[in-house]
């Protein structure tokens, strides 16, 4: 069954108030803005074979940012940002959960360790996959890293890789270095910690 748009329960959309924004105040905010990192140089890496990691936009040679738009070369898109006119075709399966670029809740937490569990399933199935956000560093770097971590790479192995194959830039978002390293499990049970109090 191709499923062409799914939003995973309990995450909330790009612009939801409350759920999903930790101070449960505003909009969730999908991107940092205090970056200094510049674009990625090309749409998308393939991290692995049949794992590609990207963004919806990357910048050319000349340093002018170009949209990145997913046709049908992938099986599968995963898709933590979206923007109409990215793609990808309407036949290739699409995953559609928005996430912040920056501390997760709880149930993001889990929507991540699910979304990285499809992805090496799909793998595994010699189905090709595209995770992307907006330019492809933190939120794709966290799913892909955790799809690697679940198919045995020891996350210092998987952090590494992609910083080698997508941009030393990768994974620049020290907290979600911090879930890899510490584990998801691990970062699932401390956020469920923090609601307690």
């Amino acid at each position: 069954m191709l499923v062409r748009s799914l939003a995973l329960p309990g995450v909330g959309s790009a612009f939801s108030l409350g759920k999903g924004n930790p101070s449960g105040k505003g909009e969730v905010k999908t991107r940092q803005k205090d970056r200094d990192a510049a674009g990625p140089d090309e749409p998308w890496s393939e991290i692995r074979p049949g794992l590609w990691m990207g963004g919806h936009f990357w910048t050319d040679h000349t340093g002018e940012v170009r949209s990145a738009v997913a046709g049908g070369e992938f099986d599968l898109v995963i898709s933590l940002f979206t923007r109409a006119g990215h793609g990808p075709h309407p036949a290739v399966q699409h995953l559609i959960t928005e996430l912040p670029d920056g501390p997760l809740t709880a149930d993001e937490i889990q929507s991540v360790h699910l979304l990285a569990h499809t992805t090496a399933h799909a793998l595994r199935d010699s189905r090709t996959v595209l995770v992307r956000c907006h330019s492809g560093y933190n939120r794709s770097g966290l799913v892909i890293a955790q799809t690697l971590i679940e198919m045995g790479y020891e996350p210092a192995a998987a952090i590494s890789l992609i910083r080698q194959k997508r941009s030393p830039r990768a994974l620049n978002n020290g907290t979600f270095e911090r879930y890899l390293t510490t584990g998801l499990q691990v970062a699932l049970l401390l956020n469920g910690l923090d609601t307690l109090g």
